[in-house]
């Protein structure tokens, strides 16, 4: 689809139910809101990424990496404003347990926190002495442990970051903010991009970027941390392309997909592995989040443009 007519051209279902909403398995029949469509939230953006929900503040931040801003979209108003820009070319951003920002940025190859007062803390930047790659997508454990991941994609040119030779593999690091330790937990992923643990934290979901196609894997976790059991979770056909993901209250794994018509937008997965629905978006969806009052909105930051769908389920608990 062309440029010009993602940005013009797509209008929101105006009956009900939205077609865009699709029933791949019959499981996923109760999660679907008869009454409720696709909404567009804004447009204008580069290649956004990262949504991540302040109840506390009824505002969604997303990272724009390539206009190096992350915007806010207020949800009393639909106001849309710059929150942080330069943003160091922010990618993945998520809440600790404390409810402080976590970034990833391509610019400072790092992860940083913004504190209460809005100054930055670095979390992590160097591992054994060298620089990290760009780290790309975060999350927090029940136990305040910070799991990211540290693909190239903010290293190979000037478009989300700057031009630089990698100094490490990409590894899926965990940072302890007791101890202060930076660890590799799984060092063999190529590229790995976006993550997500199931709601009771024994599985931790990957997605695999630097393999064709690109692949979901998944772990057991066990009570220290560690990761077990490394299986596939699901490959996609060639053409089908998962990014950034969340899990509900039920264990379903909601994944931002491309790439292509008919592909873009959100495939939802059983925690068997089954796909099980698709919102259909007319661009490719890298991440997305629950929000809202109850948890049951869920925003997909998708190439230009933030969308947003009530769903009738609730992302998985994080704090």
């Amino acid at each position: 689809m062309h440029a010009h007519s993602v940005g013009h051209g797509w209008q929101p279902s105006v009956r009900y139910p939205d077609p865009a909403i699709e029933i791949l398995d019959p499981s996923f029949k109760p999660y679907k809101l008869n009454a409720a469509a696709v909404e567009r939230l804004h447009t204008g953006s580069r290649w956004a990424e990262g949504p991540v929900w302040f109840g506390d503040a009824r505002h969604l931040l997303w990272s724009d990496i390539p206009n190096n801003r992350i915007l806010k979209w207020e949800e009393s108003t639909g106001t849309v404003s710059t929150f942080r820009e330069p943003s160091g070319f922010a990618n993945g951003n998520t809440r600790d347990r404390q409810g402080r920002l976590l970034t990833c940025e391509h610019a400072g190859r790092r992860v940083v926190r913004t504190e209460f007062d809005g100054s930055l803390t670095v979390i992590a930047d160097h591992y054994m002495g060298k620089q990290l790659n760009s780290p790309n997508d975060i999350v927090v454990k029940s136990d305040d442990t910070i799991w990211f991941t540290d693909p190239p994609f903010g290293i190979l040119g000037h478009y989300e970051g700057y031009a630089a030779e990698a100094e490490l593999p990409t590894h899926l690091y965990r940072f302890d903010p007791k101890t202060g330790a930076l660890e590799v937990m799984c060092a063999d992923i190529n590229r790995p991009n976006g993550l997500a643990f199931s709601p009771d934290e024994r599985r931790l979901y990957v997605v695999e970027s630097g393999t064709l196609p690109r692949r979901i894997r998944v772990f057991d976790v066990d009570e220290q941390g560690r990761l077990h059991h490394d299986r596939l979770f699901h490959t996609p056909d060639v053409n089908g392309a998962p990014d950034g993901f969340r899990c509900d209250v039920d264990g379903n794994l909601w994944a931002g997909w491309g790439m292509g018509e008919g592909l873009d937008g959100v495939r939802v997965f059983a925690p068997d592995g089954t796909p099980i629905g698709h919102i259909h978006l007319p661009e490719r969806c890298a991440n997305l989040c629950f929000g809202g009052v109850a948890r049951n909105r869920l925003f997909m930051a998708a190439s230009q443009s933030l969308y947003a769908v009530y769903v009738n389920t609730q992302g998985a608990a994080r704090w």
